[in-house]
């Protein structure tokens, strides 16, 4: 039996995470002593507080059925009141708040609710994977907004061709932005939504690296712009903030009309998440003062660390205000698959091409400070020995 792969996934790039475990798991077979500065998957332990209420709620049988559905009260509840005291807007929790399998999951399925065939969905270049493999999934069209460095990594809405604005359907924006790093102000913010209220386009806010943030800086959510409910989903997750990567807990929150389609998506795609792991989250979110500032003040010395190294070694690098990547141009003989590769074959270091982002990440780099201060100081180390 020939077995052929539908059209959908033969469109689709090999996943860049895929194939960054792929040579990184490659080179430690081989006995090489690999630091890892390529996917963003936090190092530090899940806090304590958290681990104990997962380990009480997976204790309790009534935890062990199908969550389904909105999931539970208490965990939306403690959402809405999380966003209130953090943002200062308010959210209706049986109607404005969607539990979600991480993040990611809620940002590839939200097209399927809201793009047809055909419709063409406005997505940041270079971006995190899923806003494109999402539109593609529902059959719609990716139109890029490529993010330069001379607009401060912010697309520019007034060269979106106009004879296409009939046909949009739906915008993804992301700040603080992965892969690079960059944040936004009040004033873009307000100019997505009147764009998207102009033109009757849904805003997709990825919001996953709110809280990663440095020098006193605090990242806004699209709803603190009047008028963004009427038009807007936001999706926040608990993988970065609590180092929560693998437990996969997010949520969706904003324009009730849009977290109802999501929410029927889901419902006919997964069960939800265990009931143990959104107990986890209420614990999470109810504890995040406690919580916050230890990984804020990790992350902030090693970010110092790595920039004031790499500018010691002649590397043109600004400091992020904002999620835990330092994104830099690299050498202009190189392009950024070669310097990867160079990296790693010649340091023993992963890091991730700007170009598997989208083609306007191509000149870039991005590193993950994912590894402790030791290391970070051996990569620099290996960098100036061996590659400078």
């Amino acid at each position: 039996m020939k077995i052929e792969r539908a059209e959908r996934l033969k469109r689709l790039p090999p996943y860049l995470f895929v194939e960054i475990d792929k040579a990184k798991k490659k080179a430690r077979d081989e006995g090489r002593d690999i630091i890892d500065l390529g996917i963003g998957d936090p190092d530090i332990p899940t806090p304590n507080f958290i681990i104990d209420a997962l380990n009480r709620a997976a204790r309790d049988p009534k935890n062990h059925r199908y969550p389904l559905d909105q999931g539970l009260p208490e965990f939306r509840q403690e959402a809405a009141k999380w966003l209130q005291k953090r943002f200062g807007v308010a959210f209706d929790p049986d109607t404005e708040i969607y539990p979600l399998i991480g993040s990611k999951e809620g940002i590839a399925h939200i097209p399927l609710a809201f793009v047809n065939p055909g419709d063409y969905v406005l997505v940041p270049d270079p971006c995190y994977p899923p806003y494109k493999s999402g539109t593609w999934f529902a059959g719609g069209e990716v139109l890029l907004m490529p993010l330069r460095c001379e607009n401060r990594f912010l697309p520019d809405l007034k060269a979106i061709n106009h004879a296409q604005m009939h046909r949009i359907k739906m915008i993804f924006i992301n700040y603080p932005n992965n892969p690079t790093s960059a944040v936004c102000d009040k004033r873009f913010l307000a100019e997505v939504v009147e764009f998207a209220k102009k033109h009757n386009i849904i805003i997709c806010h990825d919001a996953a690296y709110s809280e990663i943030a440095f020098d006193g800086f605090k990242s806004l959510s699209i709803f603190e712009i009047d008028g963004a409910k009427d038009v807007a989903i936001e999706f926040h997750s608990l993988s970065k903030t609590f180092n929560m990567t693998g437990w996969r807990i997010g949520f969706a929150a904003g324009n009730k009309e849009l977290v109802a389609g999501l929410a029927k998506v889901k419902s006919n795609i997964d069960s939800g998440v265990f009931f143990a792991v959104q107990w986890a989250g209420v614990a999470a979110l109810k504890n995040y003062d406690k919580h916050i500032n230890t990984v804020l003040r990790i992350y902030e010395e090693r970010r110092n660390l790595l920039v004031d190294g790499l500018l010691s070694l002649g590397w043109k690098v600004e400091k992020p205000k904002a999620t835990f990547y330092v994104w830099t141009r690299i050498p202009p003989r190189y392009t950024s698959a070669a310097f990867a590769k160079e990296l790693l074959e010649k340091c023993d270091i992963i890091a991730t091409p700007g170009n598997g982002f989208g083609e306007n990440g191509e000149g870039y780099i991005r590193f993950a400070l994912t590894v402790d201060k030791k290391r970070i100081k051996e990569a620099i180390v290996r960098i100036k020995d061996r590659l400078v």
